[in-house]
């Protein structure tokens, strides 16, 4: 089994009620064990901004899947749970992403380990450093390290 966190994120159809089905369908998903998952965050959108604020979490893992089959396995989850994709950044009932997997560096089109912008992003970095704070994400530091430099984003803890 290896350890693999993921990003949950809505802000359509009761975003809280979306990222707590997603974490309830993954932790009944074959092949994956929720280890644990953060609280809830609210924050604001980033990319396109004229859309509801998001609901974030971060869940950790155990997985013998592979990172793709991992990342295919999200996406179906993501289409199950109602996901569109009308355009970068759109609103979502669910968005899932595989954030850290352990010993894994890739970069491919399809998946890039680990998740190329998730040290900049506080919705990402405080509910990681909640449920892992000395995990390291490459060469930019430790989770805890990296989310006290995002705390400034209006990011807040349900």
């Amino acid at each position: 089994m290896y350890q693999a966190f993921i990003a949950l994120g809505s802000n359509l159809q009761d975003p809280q009620s979306q990222v707590e089905r997603a974490l309830q369908t993954i932790a009944n998903t074959e092949a994956i064990k929720l280890i644990k998952a953060s609280s809830l965050y609210k924050t604001a959108p980033v990319g396109y901004d004229n859309q509801p604020e998001f609901i974030n979490a971060v869940a950790e893992i155990e997985t013998d899947l592979t990172p793709i089959e991992l990342l295919h396995k999200l996406l179906e989850i993501e289409t199950q749970h109602g996901r569109e994709r009308p355009f970068p950044n759109a609103p979502r009932v669910l968005d899932l992403d595989v954030l850290l997997y352990e010993g894994v560096a890739t970069n491919t089109p399809e998946l890039t380990l680990p998740h190329p912008r998730m040290h900049t992003r506080g919705f990402v970095m405080l509910p990681l450093a909640e449920i892992a704070p000395k995990i390291s994400i490459g060469t930019h530091g430790y989770a805890d390290e990296l989310a006290a430099k995002c705390d400034n984003q209006g990011i807040s803890k349900l």
